[in-house]
């Protein structure tokens, strides 16, 4: 992803210009040449035999202190975890190393090299005003693997490349977000998105290791009685959101009524009442509008194309991303450029009027930024308000059935990337995006073979939001309900949990003055740890199973359930308790006699408990 460049560059230490590998057949044309090289672009013949020859440019950089930028992955793709790390980023540096020994090498004073890692971490790719986060690990010094690099056998710089590669991989691994499989993924955003509402109240600086941490009690085989239940509660919401087009921060952030005791289930107020609160938050919303008319108009052609340009792209969170940056920056450097020429033109094109122009441009671009997250938050609470309202106020018959809502339960995940060496095993319930259809190639008239071509099957429609509220917010209560009962077991119980080896206790190692949860348990059994269900493993390999998160003799780590609540909560999480509900509680009511029929599948008695209402006051939940 083009973005992937640009942030780095941006944020790296000192602002230091960085180097990119680019392929030295884009160097042809004199100007294209010109461009890319005062752009910090290095030409890389990948066709060469001789490494030596195929990373000259990288050494000619390097010599003289500048700062080489390489994504060792090989390609942009979306997986929940780092797919492969490549040897590309290894032979460069310990050629390079061995060229700094050399004759020339010493003549053009080559400087020391060390291997920076760096994890970039998108908080949603595809989402607007989003965060971009960038750590930079502990720096990797090459004598070691240099030392063996040179060595006289004739495997040896081969094994050297892979253990340094090994080395880079396990530091981008502990920077980054990394699940064994989709449905672990999305159940940790999802819990991590009912613990904080509000995702800016999460600090940017834990969020990384928290959604490490989340991952982790979904990653591992549980057995839990709670467990199963809350997988697919989150499953099943996670995927209801996407389809509805909803988030769980504008449900949860909706002002409700303050006279309905959340601990004391009520019948539904009459529909005139709940009609008059949502009117009042929709006009708590666009009270707001008028100071950000100018703004908006403004940049409306931006919005407009940025999300053109994200469904050019629907099913690849990467180029969504790119296409929305791309489409938006164009145009809102449109927009701008012919205000200031509109301004300047009022003011007869003088240089009184070329300044004036520019500060007044400079100032909506700043009120704008200022502005547009609170805007924006409150846009998407107005929609959701009047999503609600269709939605739980409208005729039953309205609602869709249980059968016809199935396919909408089920989290789709992306398709597997080509260019990926070892795609990602499509397993468990999660629905895999179907492969676009390829036409096979054709023969023109002239003989030559015309290119292979594909085509996206036409999605079938989305459905009605209007249809998907109630079981929306069904599924919201269900998914809080389980994540806070599973939670207070894990606090209750308090097993050892086996976690990323950068996040815990190293195994079998007790912190002097730590107090071990598990201390009724047998001195052979402390020895080993619990999977989040209190099954116990020991320390011997044949009993461990391999998880993709752990490198091969990576040593495992362990927090204990009373520990990582703990954690939890200092960090912001909105950890409930038994008996404790969410903010927003979905309401459905069958107390007005509307007919049940409407639901494909259903009887009257099988959703009597579904059809209680609920309203829940957000000053309630602490």
């Amino acid at each position: 992803m083009s973005v992937d460049p640009a942030v780095l560059s941006s944020t790296f230490p000192g602002g230091r210009k960085l180097h990119y590998w680019a392929k030295a057949s884009l160097f042809g044309h004199p100007i294209a040449k010109k461009v890319l090289l005062d752009a910090g672009n290095i030409p890389v013949n990948r066709k060469s035999s001789d490494k030596q020859a195929m990373f000259k440019g990288t050494f000619d950089a390097l010599a003289v202190g500048e700062v080489v930028a390489l994504f060792p992955e090989g390609t942009s793709y979306t997986e929940p975890r780092i797919m492969q790390v490549k040897d590309g980023a290894a032979w460069a540096a310990l050629e390079y190393m061995k060229w700094s020994q050399s004759e020339e090498g010493k003549a053009k004073g080559a400087k020391e090299l060390v291997v920076l890692p760096a994890g970039l971490v998108y908080t949603n790719k595809s989402k607007y005003r989003s965060s971009a986060l960038i750590e930079f690990g502990k720096p990797i010094t090459l004598s070691k693997f240099t030392q063996e690099f040179l060595a006289p056998t004739p495997d040896a710089p081969r094994l050297s490349v892979k253990k340094l590669t090994k080395a880079i991989e396990k530091n981008l691994v502990e920077l980054t977000i990394n699940a064994p499989d989709w449905e672990t993924l999305y159940c940790a955003r999802m819990a991590r998105e009912l613990l904080w509402e509000n995702e800016r109240t999460l600090n940017l600086d834990d969020f990384v290791s928290t959604s490490q941490l989340l991952v982790d009690l979904f990653a591992h085989p549980n057995g839990y009685s709670s467990f199963p239940a809350l997988k697919a509660a989150l499953l099943k919401y996670s995927s209801l959101l996407k389809v509805s087009h909803l988030t769980n921060e504008s449900l949860s952030a909706l002002p409700l009524p303050r006279t309905l005791d959340p601990s004391h289930p009520v019948p539904l107020p009459s529909r005139l009442s709940t009609l008059s609160v949502l009117l009042f938050s929709t006009f708590a919303c666009i009270i707001r509008l008028p100071f950000f008319v100018v703004p908006i108009i403004m940049h409306a052609p931006a919005y407009v194309m940025a999300r053109y340009g994200a469904r050019l792209a629907a099913e690849e969170e990467e180029s969504q991303a790119q296409n929305k940056i791309v489409f938006g920056l164009l145009l809102t450097t449109f927009s701008y450029g012919i205000l200031f020429w509109l301004m300047w033109a009022i003011f007869w094109l003088t240089p009184v009027g070329a300044a004036t122009a520019a500060a007044t441009v400079w100032l909506i671009y700043q009120y704008h930024v200022r502005l547009i997250d609170d805007v924006y938050t409150h846009a998407k609470r107005l929609v959701a308000a009047w999503r609600v309202l269709l939605g739980v106020w409208g005729p039953k018959q309205w609602e869709m059935g249980l059968a016809a809502l199935t396919q909408y339960t089920i989290p789709v995940i992306p398709p597997p990337n080509p260019w990926i060496d070892k795609p990602l095993p499509r397993s468990g319930t999660a629905t895999p995006i179907p492969p676009p259809e390829t036409k096979p190639a054709t023969t023109d008239g002239d003989g030559s073979s015309s290119k292979t071509t594909s085509t996206i099957k036409k999605k079938a429609k989305r459905p009605s939001s209007r249809r998907l509220i109630r079981h929306v917010l069904r599924a919201r209560i269900e998914a809080s309900q389980a994540l806070a009962t599973f939670l207070e077991e894990l606090e209750y119980k308090s097993p050892r949990i086996r976690v990323s080896s950068h996040l815990g206790h190293p195994e079998g190692q007790v912190e002097e003055g730590y107090v071990s949860g598990m201390s009724s348990t047998s001195a052979s059994e402390r020895s080993g740890y619990v999977d989040a269900s209190g099954n116990h493993n020991s320390n011997s390999s044949d009993s461990l199973s391999t998880p993709v998160l752990l490198g091969e003799g990576e040593k495992k780590a362990y927090l204990e359930g009373k520990e990582i609540i703990a954690l939890l909560r200092r960090r912001g999480a909105r950890v409930k308790h038994e008996g404790q509900h969410s903010d927003w509680a979905a309401v459905v009511s069958s107390s007005e006699g509307e007919d049940n029929s409407g639901a494909e599948g259903e009887g009257e008695d099988d959703d009597a408990d579904a059809d209680e209402v609920v309203w829940v006051s957000p000053s309630a939940s602490t």
